[in-house]
């Protein structure tokens, strides 16, 4: 159902704007917060106004912001958002009817259950991501937690579309226990590992001296952990304490765990046999045949990918102008001179730019090479990207 009402009246009084309605922000000066900014302001052309105390963003007070604001978004470190929507539910004092309040938050029972005693309409929403580079969720995943949606509906998906997200719906508890698997378990895990590393690696000349010896597991689950600890390690910390239904999953990892060093320290027929079929056949079972073959084709499509990235010889090419033509001109660039390449890839750079790595023949003479590179930029293709 699609809403064809441009505006409504809240129970203050006060002309809603449903068609083009300004954005609030609490939390603006977040990592979400700013790239919420960014998206409603450059890909839907709304207005964007906000609040974030403890990084001076206070020029407008909480009062102004609900008033200004006909969609609330709360995005606020985990541990605080029930409590700030409370606080802004005890300021509205009903002023917020009408209009729609939404989060931006890893956890959703406590913060859609704050939301739902406000008279807002209220959804919550988790982005199975952070803030990305690029201007939309595309390729990422929305969880929705419809609470209390009617007129708003129709803005609601617009927005959603818009965004690019894959979206899946799930109420509160469900989403909270599908997390403490998603993101609960599996950050335990690497943020262990990383520590039996720190403690390990020493001995054996460090982390770097460890790298040579890698599988595509190794290097996939290290790839995982730095990017954990290169972010935010409040995030990190929140999602572990702040999620009711994590204590059960991490008691469950950690049986396991234990009966698999029970077994290896037994050493013996019976241990072997016990942890294979307990922590092998028994896993295997639950998976189904097509499952298990997939996965196993995604892994070595990663391991693919993972070789073409290893190639010390390539270059990276930006192509300023994205239409129908930009690709083959660079390509006919190494044709010409008869470069053969192995790898073609498109990807981004650390701060979003799309580019194309190239790898090359690990043959060809440098000389080759650097023309090529001249002969990209006097011919304006693109520009080459220095060490990606």
């Amino acid at each position: 159902m699609t809403n064809d009402c441009p505006s409504l009246h809240s129970a203050a009084g006060a002309t809603v704007n449903m068609i083009s309605p300004t954005i609030g922000l609490v939390g603006s000066q977040g990592a979400f917060g700013r790239w919420l900014r960014r998206f409603f302001e450059e890909q839907m052309k709304l207005r964007v106004v906000g609040r974030d105390p403890p990084v001076g963003d206070t020029s407008l007070t909480p009062s102004e912001l609900v008033a200004l604001s006909d969609v609330l978004i709360f995005t606020c470190p985990i541990r605080l958002t029930p409590a700030v929507i409370d606080e802004y539910t005890t300021l509205a004092a009903g002023r917020e009817q009408g209009k729609l309040w939404l989060d931006i938050t890893s956890t959703k029972t406590a913060p859609v259950a704050a939301l739902l005693r406000s008279h807002a309409e209220v959804t919550g929403l988790h982005p199975m991501t952070a803030p990305p580079k690029v201007s939309t969720l595309k390729g990422c995943v929305m969880v929705v937690c419809e609470a209390r949606l009617s007129r708003w509906r129709g803005w609601l998906e617009r927005f959603l579309t818009a965004s690019q997200a894959n979206c899946v719906r799930a109420d509160p508890e469900k989403h909270d226990r599908i997390m403490a698997l998603v993101q609960g378990m599996v950050h335990a895990a690497h943020m262990a590992q990383a520590a039996v590393l720190r403690e390990c690696s020493p001995g054996l000349g460090g982390i770097d001296a460890i790298h040579p010896f890698r599988t595509v597991g190794y290097e996939l689950d290290g790839i995982v952990t730095r990017r954990m600890l290169e972010g935010n390690p409040a995030i990190y910390q929140d999602i572990q304490f702040e999620n009711p239904y994590i204590g059960d999953v991490l008691e469950r990892l950690a049986a396991h765990i234990d009966f698999l060093r029970d077994c290896v320290r037994a050493n013996n027929e019976s241990a072997r046999d016990a942890m294979r079929a307990r922590l092998l056949d028994a896993a295997r079972a639950f998976y189904d045949a097509d499952s298990l073959q997939k996965g196993s084709y995604e892994f070595d499509r990663l391991r693919y990918l993972l070789g073409d990235l290893a190639v010390a010889a390539h270059i990276s090419v930006f192509l300023p102008l994205d239409e129908p033509g930009s690709l083959r001109a660079l390509l006919s660039v190494f044709e010409t001179l008869g470069i053969n390449l192995d790898s073609i890839h498109s990807s981004r750079t650390q701060n979003g730019e799309l580019h194309f790595r190239i790898g090359i023949d690990p043959a060809t003479s440098p000389e080759k090479v650097r023309t090529a590179i001249e002969r990209i930029g006097e011919q304006g293709i693109g520009r080459v990207l220095p060490n990606v």
